[in-house]
Parts: C-alpha cells; sequence; structure tokens
C-alpha cells in the first residue's frame, strides 16, 4: 500500500466517516479509529479538538495539500470582503485539481492531482500542469487529444458514484469542462458533514 493511499484510508478512520464517500473506504468495515487503541472509547473533544478535526478533514479531502498551501489560502479568504468559511470553499473548489476531480474525469481527487501533474490537462487550450492554479468563471477544463482514451478517464465518466455539480457545465463528448461559477458551500457534494465554520474559528483562535 503506497504511503497515500495508507493516509487516505487513515484519515477515513481518524475521522470515523467516509470523507470521499468511496465503497472501499474501511470506515465500511470498521467504524473506529486505526491503530492499537482505535476501539478505546473515544471522550469528548475540546472546542479546539473539533476545530482542529474540522481542519484536518477539509484539508485531507482535497488530496495532498500541504498544511502551508492550506492555510494560505485560508488568508486569502480572510482578506477577501464577505464570508470567510463560503470564501475558502470558493477558494478550494476553484483549484484545477477540483474542477478535474468534480467533472469526473478521474476517479479521485489524489488521480486528478497526479492527472494535472502529467500534462493530461489544458486549460482554455493551454497545457497546465499545476493542480492548484485558480480557475475563474467561464475557464474551459479539457482533456489532451492523445489522453482521452486513457481507461482511467473512460471509467471515471461512466461511473455512477458521483454526479456533477451545477457549477461545472460538462461537455462528455469534448471532453471538457466549463467552471460556471464560484459555489456556495451548499451546493459543494461533500458526501460527508464539512464545517468550514470551525475552520475559520481554528485560524482565528
Amino acid at each position: 500500500m503506497s504511503k497515500r493511499l495508507a493516509a487516505k484510508h487513515k484519515l477515513d478512520r481518524r475521522v470515523g466517516e467516509n470523507v470521499w464517500g468511496r465503497p472501499k473506504s474501511p470506515i465500511n468495515k470498521r467504524d473506529y479509529g486505526p491503530g492499537m487503541h482505535g476501539q478505546r472509547r473515544k471522550g469528548k473533544l475540546s472546542d479546539f479538538g473539533l476545530q482542529l478535526m474540522a481542519k484536518q478533514k477539509l484539508k485531507g479531502y482535497y488530496g495532498n495539500i500541504s498544511e502551508k498551501q492550506f492555510s494560505r489560502t485560508y488568508n486569502v479568504a480572510e482578506r477577501q470582503r464577505g464570508n470567510t468559511a463560503e470564501l475558502l470553499i470558493g477558494l478550494l473548489e476553484s483549484r484545477l485539481d477540483a474542477v478535474v476531480y468534480r467533472a469526473k474525469f478521474v476517479p479521485t481527487v489524489f488521480a486528478a492531482r497526479q492527472f494535472v501533474n502529467h500534462g493530461h490537462v489544458l486549460v482554455n487550450g493551454v497545457r497546465t500542469n499545476i493542480p492548484s492554479c485558480r480557475l475563474k468563471p467561464g475557464d474551459v477544463v479539457s482533456i489532451k487529444e492523445k489522453s482521452q482514451n486513457m481507461a482511467l478517464v473512460l471509467e471515471a465518466l461512466q461511473s455512477p458514484e458521483r454526479d456533477i455539480p451545477d457549477y461545472i457545465d460538462v461537455d462528455p463528448k469534448k471532453m471538457a469542462a466549463t467552471y460556471m461559477r464560484v459555489p456556495e458551500f451548499a451546493e459543494v457534494p461533500y458526501p460527508c458533514t464539512m464545517e468550514p465554520n470551525l475552520v475559520v474559528e481554528y485560524y482565528s483562535s
């Protein structure tokens, strides 16, 4: 098992939820924490513990985002006018790897990061290999012609596991997706409970 896969499964069990909604999640079989003491009764988390858990869950959901990247994204949201929690979600959802994942071009957000890194993706017709690249409404994300027949892509597009949200318009024939608008938190199809308000409290404390 790779370190990435192990970390992904460990996060599910640590927070006690199927963070990505995957049928292979270990939480579907073992709804307790990882490690030899995982089955011990959990004590009540402090306010800080709840805030930290909310931050770790939201950060983990978007793949291998470093703490530095995530806190930088929060700082951008905090400087903008409006609801910081909503703005944070909007910034995370505007990442190129998040849009590639939402468009169902790949099966997981981890695969989306790798897919972008390997140069399979175009933004407005220009090859882009930076997963954290922030998209603007109206930007078109497409798959390079040579990459369109990859088994990974074809299987993901046909998978009934996830629905494509309204803020992304996908043309399956052209293998292209238009990022229509910045979504509100309520529109984002998280398979588990996310609490960006607690993330804001974590960084504000």
